[in-house]
């Protein structure tokens, strides 16, 4: 632990660990206010690409979370010889991956995955309008406060794609998980922030599904193949009683075709989104641990 870190924070116990490093509670010495403090061992970054990644992740996620209340707040940064500190807010409860993992297979209700999927997309239009791309969402990264409000954290993978003029800047590299990836980041192509889009499509097909993912494969090989072909399915036995409108805005999202796949923004206006995720017959029954109200104010990653 950095001399730095340790006269300002009093360190806790582990919440999480990731390949790099380990999340633990910290609570601020001056205050006692609680946050979490994501440390990464330098000496284990493999190549240039996570290296650049750990480098700039500080200035991105305060960049992409600034005024975005559906973002985990980042509140301060320390670096020695052979770790980074990030201090960001405490979400120590069940994520988006727990929640789909105690389900036991059973789909999200329409109305609670549209609740996630509509606060997901806020997220990402606030990231997109900076400038900032995430590149790594999937359940494990999709977390929630006290109070059931949405935050996307873990910009540990995020990078900008608009230049210091604003123009256009393609990103590169194989960069997130392979469940979640989009086919032109798999192909090695230049890409840009919809990638961010195919992954919150993928996060909805498996809060619909039950857990399973649209593309899969045995290997990461094999899943990366699948993602290429991105021959979208929704088998009978699964989504027989799922509404037109939700596999509608799948198709949308899980588009191979970049220029025809939906923006953060555009999901924010489909029809099923603006509903609630409720057909003409269904009531509001939306999951009250899901609260679409914005907070006031205001981690590492079948989910990996």
């Amino acid at each position: 632990m950095g001399e730095a870190l340790t006269r300002d924070f009093e360190i806790g116990a582990e919440i999480g660990r990731g390949r790099f490093g380990v999340v633990r509670r910290c609570r601020s010495v001056a205050t006692g206010e609680e946050f979490a403090v994501k440390s990464v061992d330098k000496r284990l970054l493999a190549d240039s690409v996570d290296r650049e990644c750990v480098a700039r992740e500080a200035n991105v996620h305060g960049l992409a979370a600034a005024r975005n209340a559906y973002a985990a707040q980042i509140h301060g940064a320390y670096e020695d010889d052979h770790w980074v500190h990030l201090v960001v807010e405490l979400l120590d409860g069940p994520d988006l991956c727990d929640r789909i993992a105690a389900r036991g297979g059973t789909p999200f209700p329409e109305p609670e995955a549209a609740a996630v999927v509509e606060a997901l997309a806020e997220a990402l239009a606030a990231c997109h309008r900076r400038g900032v791309a995430h590149r790594d969402v999937k359940p494990d990264n999709v977390l929630f406060d006290a109070l059931g409000h949405l935050k996307l954290a873990d910009f540990g993978s995020a990078q900008c794609f608009l230049d210091a003029d604003g123009e256009w800047a393609p990103m590169r590299g194989l960069v997130g998980t392979p469940w979640y990836v989009a086919p032109e980041v798999v192909a090695g192509r230049e890409y840009g922030e919809k990638v961010d889009v195919w992954s919150v499509g993928v996060v909805m097909y498996m809060m619909l599904s039950g857990g399973a993912p649209p593309f899969y494969g045995d290997t990461a090989a094999e899943t990366f193949e699948a993602v290429g072909r991105a021959n979208l399915r929704f088998p009978s036995r699964v989504f027989r009683s799922l509404s037109p409108a939700a596999k509608d805005l799948m198709r949308r999202m899980l588009c191979r075709d970049v220029a025809r796949r939906f923006s953060a923004e555009q999901i924010l206006g489909h029809p099923w989104i603006v509903s609630g995720g409720m057909s003409p017959v269904e009531g509001p029954s939306r999951d009250p641990s899901v609260s679409m109200e914005r907070p006031e104010g205001s981690l590492l990653g079948l989910c990996a």
